[in-house]
């Protein structure tokens, strides 16, 4: 009769035993070298791939030999138990943390046997066949060696050694090398710990989040009017401040250095904290590379900085650049839908669920020569409401190639801010773009020797919210370098009816159109603009004198049209 210590004893030689048996034997293992297939064709790219393959286990991971990786790169490894029939994707994360996500063989695509065989590195292959995303897959598989293992587990797992895997029919992978494991070279094909347990959409998230570098810029400040103001002393970090009269918010960041392959994205969050209204709305970055900047003017007012002097007689300070002056940059032009979040349960419309923010996310790589060490980042609301709004702003920098790049192989861009009338301390006495009255705004540059290729980024929208106002008639923007006609456009957005969900305390009419569906000058309430890139690649260096036309329309009454636009040239040296 068995007692309870010898039961113990053998339940746990027991357990022992099988877990070396299938995560521990490192007898009969084989090393298996893959490479990239292309149309038919074995190529060098995307380095190897190694599996490390036993009779009910394997392992398999990338190798890069002479590849330099960025440092965040998880170390990410596959594991297949054939006898539980279950699969590991474990990762070593770029912050210390190990993570695995369990998946078992049922949730991989089936797979098909065919007729069909070939003889890879010796060995006869039976092919198999499947789908995967609607992508066809092709398999060649051997059971002529006493090992198991795939160098792709998401294209479907099968009874022995995959040799060769094909993708729609021209790419994929396949064995180059196979060799054995000396036993005293051999080790375990299970870790002893697989680390933190999570799903695999996590698992997904974790690699990819390892990968991006978020600078948190504002979270849930509030852009209002009329409400007290106390900014920090002198000039700090990471503080943020307030100015005209606090529908300006701005901060001192220090940015991430980065190679130019990088992507950057603005994310940004707003709702409604008692502003009923649909606003216009703007991040900005302050270049300080100049005697005088825009900083100077939210210090010390903008009639401190250089004007635009128009034929109506008015000064538009801050809106051009000058030798010893450039303007704030956009890197963002949004507008706010009327009043989501705060009036979602005051107005209720049949079959209608409301957004409880909006959410504004935009590629602003092509900037990203502005975006070194401390800079000045702002975001401004137009709006007289004490609640007024609420906004978060993140960056985000996406890198390019998971390849370390060398700096002095970079290519240098070329970024000259050029105008931008969209008055950003309204609150504070900006003038309103209305300068285009038999006039045009004229900014006089100079392209240094060496610069080509050259860009002008461009955004426009039109305003005058009336049934005459510019913001509902189509106006050409036309735009003349040494007057020269270069390019002409008519701003114009007619998918303003999709955002209908983000505005609350729109208008309804009687028609069923609400005021939000209306098609405006190049925006919409609850979108961001994009802006327009045209190339000007025959404008030599030089001096030069930009102009840009728009017939803006007649004042009726107190009510006037006025246009945004901000202009930044971008080229390479």
């Amino acid at each position: 009769m068995m007692t309870l210590k010898k039961l113990t004893t053998f339940l746990v030689l027991f357990v022992f035993m099988s877990f070396t048996q299938v995560y521990g034997n490192n007898k009969g293992q084989l090393k298996i070298i893959y490479q990239t297939l292309v149309n038919g064709e074995i190529s060098d790219r995307g380095g190897n791939t190694i599996v490390v393959a036993g009779t009910e286990a394997s392992r398999s991971f990338s190798e890069n030999p002479g590849v330099e990786l960025i440092p965040q790169t998880p170390e990410e490894t596959s594991y297949i138990d054939f006898k539980e029939e279950l699969t590991y994707q474990v990762a070593d994360l770029f912050d210390g943390r190990r993570i695995y996500a369990q998946t078992p063989f049922s949730e991989y695509p089936a797979l098909e046997e065919t007729s069909e065989k070939e003889e890879i590195l010796g060995y006869t292959c039976k092919k198999v066949k499947g789908s995967l995303r609607s992508n066809s897959i092709e398999i060649w598989y051997t059971a002529e060696l006493n090992a198991k293992g795939t160098p792709l587990m998401s294209h479907g797992i099968v009874d022995g050694l995959i040799l060769k895997v094909v993708r729609n029919g021209n790419y994929g992978l396949v064995a180059t090398n196979i060799e054995e494991i000396k036993n005293r070279d051999a080790e375990p094909i299970f870790p002893e710990n697989l680390g933190e347990k999570t799903d695999a959409p996590l698992y997904r998230h974790l690699l990819t989040s390892s990968f991006i570098t978020t600078v948190e810029v504002f979270d849930d400040e509030q852009i209002s009017w009329g409400n007290p103001i106390e900014n920090p002393d002198g000039i700090q970090l990471e503080k943020t401040y307030k100015y005209a009269g606090g529908t300006i918010i701005a901060k001192k960041v220090k940015l991430p250095e980065v190679t130019s392959d990088y992507l950057v994205f603005a994310e940004l969050e707003q709702y409604s904290n008692g502003d009923a209204y649909d606003r216009t709305g703007t991040v900005f970055i302050i270049p300080e590379n100049k005697e005088i900047s825009f900083f100077d003017a939210l210090e010390n007012g903008v009639e401190t900085v250089p004007a635009f002097q128009a034929a109506n007689g008015k000064s538009y300070h801050g809106t051009i650049a000058t030798p010893d002056f450039a303007p704030a940059v956009e890197l963002v032009r949004f507008f706010t839908p009327f009043g989501v979040n705060h009036f979602n349960e005051q107005v209720q419309v049949y079959g209608q669920e409301w957004e409880e923010k909006a959410y504004y996310k935009q590629d602003i790589s092509d900037l990203l020569p502005l975006f070194k060490g401390e800079v000045w980042i702002g975001v401004f609301i137009g709006n007289y409401d004490k609640g007024g709004h609420k906004v978060s702003l993140d960056l985000k920098y996406y890198p390019g190639s998971r390849v370390v790049r060398e700096k002095e192989n970079e290519k240098e861009s070329w970024i000259y801010p050029l105008f931008n009338t969209l008055n950003i301390m309204e609150m504070a006495g900006q003038e309103y773009g209305t300068m285009f009255k038999n006039d045009s705004l004229k900014i006089a540059f100079e392209v240094p020797e060496g610069v080509e290729n050259l860009t002008l980024r461009y955004i426009s929208t039109g305003h005058g919210g009336w049934g005459g106002g510019d913001e509902f008639n189509q106006k050409l923007n036309e735009i003349f370098i040494d007057d020269q006609f270069v390019d002409s456009y008519i701003p114009w957005n007619a998918n303003c009816g999709a955002y209908r969900k983000y505005n609350p305390s729109s208008g309804n009419f009687w028609n069923g159109v609400t005021s939000s569906d209306y098609s405006r000058s190049g925006w919409c309430p609850g979108e961001a603009t994009n802006p327009v890139f045209i190339p000007l690649k025959n404008l030599k260096p030089g001096k030069h004198v930009m102009k840009i036309a728009i017939p803006i329309g007649e004042w009726q009454g107190n009510s006037f049209s006025h246009w945004n636009i901000s202009g930044v040239l971008i080229g390479e040296k």
